[in-house]
């Protein structure tokens, strides 16, 4: 009996050195640990963690709020940020950088201070923002102008703009030399050269429409794309090649990666974060669906503590659809808003 044992071990180690996508994926367990609850008018966008200052910045109103993300208590705020989307960091700079959709600036700001030091004109309507390492560049992505405009973080300066021929969302860097934008209003990926900034290439989203969240996996170079049709699209980021539609919930806005786990994540509005494990670079699984709360479409991991932060608030019912807005957001409810942390 122990011959026969110790040969079915040995076979089924074998197989699954030679098979790896076949032994399943386990159950992350994420759930909710705290909320942080903050009560101030306005609504938000995006969010993001500083792991290194352990400071959560988060876009609400007309300001950016700054929490400590150990004990989740507002330690600051960046005043007079009109229509803020996004924010990012220039660590060896000491700056930051917030998107004002509303003004079509990027404001700058001490990271040790949160003191604004400087703004910047954009195109029209700057969305996501993204902080390019390679070329040491703030990328604003000019929603409205369908363009990009690219600032010099040195120096505060606009150095290039770039029109995309549709609406970008979200753009990451594979930290080499390569920048890719989500087109929501194409359906596609450009991939851009950092070097002499050109577009290279444009790649379908596959099944998924709309996309709106990114996130990259350097090392293996895949990207993690949200699309609002209820889909993950991952893709080769060397050939844009379709490598996996997976399911998500409902209303995703943003999309995360924590090399630590090899896991991406989908923030999505009907209360629920999709986790899908990269099995291999080949291979992906949704393991989780873990429980949020509604509204909740945008998210930030601090890649340290592997913990997952999410803003959102208490909603009323949604308005009417009209031409303009097919698709309306439902209303906040006064003193709700709050920031989720999420982890095991």
């Amino acid at each position: 009996m122990k011959a026969i044992i110790t040969i079915c071990a040995a076979f089924l180690v074998a197989f699954l050195m030679l098979n790896p996508t076949s032994c399943p994926a386990q159950d992350p367990g994420y759930k909710l640990l705290r909320e942080f609850h903050l009560q101030s008018p306005g609504g938000w966008d995006y969010i993001n963690v500083n792991p290194d200052s352990k400071r959560i910045y988060v876009s609400h109103g007309n300001d950016v709020i700054v929490l400590d993300e150990r004990s989740g208590d507002s330690i600051g705020v960046i005043p007079y940020t009109p229509g803020v989307h996004g924010i990012v960091f220039a660590p060896q700079f000491n700056k930051g950088f917030i998107s004002d959709g509303r003004s079509s600036m990027v404001t700058v700001f001490n990271l040790k201070t949160n003191e604004v030091t400087d703004s910047v004109p954009t195109g029209e309507g700057p969305d996501g923002i993204l902080y390019e390492d390679y070329s040491k560049t703030v990328i604003a992505n000019d929603g409205r102008a369908q363009e990009m405009t690219m600032i010099d973080a040195a120096t505060d300066k606009v150095v290039k703009t770039l029109p995309l021929g549709g609406r970008p969302e979200t753009a990451v860097s594979d930290g080499a030399g390569y920048v890719y934008v989500n087109i929501e209003s194409k359906n596609e990926v450009e991939q851009i050269r950092v070097s002499d900034w050109t577009i290279l290439n444009h790649w379908p989203t596959g099944k998924g429409e709309s996309p709106s969240g990114l996130a990259i996996d350097r090392k293996h170079h895949r990207l993690f794309i949200g699309c609002d049709n209820k889909l993950m699209v991952v893709m080769n980021a060397e050939t844009g090649a379709v490598l996996a539609e997976l399911p998500i919930g409902d209303g995703c806005d943003g999309t995360d990666f924590d090399p630590g786990p090899d896991y991406g994540f989908s923030s999505n509005g009907d209360g629920t974060l999709t986790i899908v494990k990269e099995i291999t670079p080949e291979h992906f699984e949704v393991v989780e669906n873990a429980t949020t709360k509604r509204g909740a479409r945008t998210s930030t991991v601090d890649t340290n503590t592997h913990r997952v932060f999410l803003p959102t608030a208490e909603l009323g019912p949604a308005p009417a659809p009209t031409t303009d807005r097919p698709h309306p957001r439902p209303p906040m409810l006064p003193g709700t808003f709050e920031v989720l942390e999420v982890g095991k």
